[in-house]
């Protein structure tokens, strides 16, 4: 696969383990990488990753703190819809566009309409790498299981960029994911409570 990914960490430090997503990318961001693997923590601008993902990537991956039920610290890989076919498109100026209260599931619908007002074209491919929370509460620093996650994150991020993943420089079969360790499903994240801001 020769075209540009974007690695987006995804949440709010000052919530305990939803920000895994900040933790993770900037952990990522130690290690070497591909040329056209872009890592960016993005905390709760979600309005800024939206735009950013109109400068034209084949594939997103969002890290981020997702509740789906399982033990805390339980890594999940997961394949989301494109961008505004779940959804449907956002409407200009409904009160979810504030910028912190964006889940990954409204920064794709809005990148949906923004990709039909600009004849952008949305990534091909969406992946969320998410880490089941122990605690949202208000507070810095992730919880032990959550922090414990982290390296094992990273390790799959690398795994899939590397040269020998599926989003590497090689020949690999561009539609496959390699599951690891991890759960894994088809659907989409569950959908998760606004962020606040302290």
């Amino acid at each position: 696969m020769n075209g540009p990914v974007l690695v987006a960490g995804i949440g709010n430090v000052f919530l305990g383990d939803d920000g895994f997503g900040v933790e993770a990318v900037r952990a990522l961001s130690a290690h070497p990488l591909p040329e056209r693997v872009e890592v960016v923590d993005f905390g709760v601008r979600g309005v800024h990753l939206a735009y950013q993902l109109l400068d034209g990537y084949d594939t997103l991956v969002l890290v981020d703190a997702t509740a789906r039920g399982g033990s805390p610290g339980t890594l999940y890989l997961i394949e989301a819809a494109q961008p505004g076919s779940a959804a449907g498109p956002v409407s200009p100026g409904a009160a979810v566009l504030d910028g912190h209260h964006m889940s990954p599931d409204t920064v794709l619908a809005l990148l949906g309409t923004l990709c039909a007002g600009t004849g952008s074209t949305p990534p091909r491919r969406t992946l969320v790498l998410g880490c089941e929370p122990a605690c949202v509460e208000e507070g810095m620093g992730l919880s032990a299981p959550v922090a414990a996650a982290v390296p094992e994150a990273v390790r799959m991020l690398l795994d899939l960029l590397g040269p020998q993943g599926p989003y590497g420089s090689g020949d690999e079969d561009r539609d496959a994911v390699p599951l690891g360790s991890v759960r894994a499903g088809a659907d989409e994240p569950t959908p998760r409570e606004p962020r606040r801001t302290p």
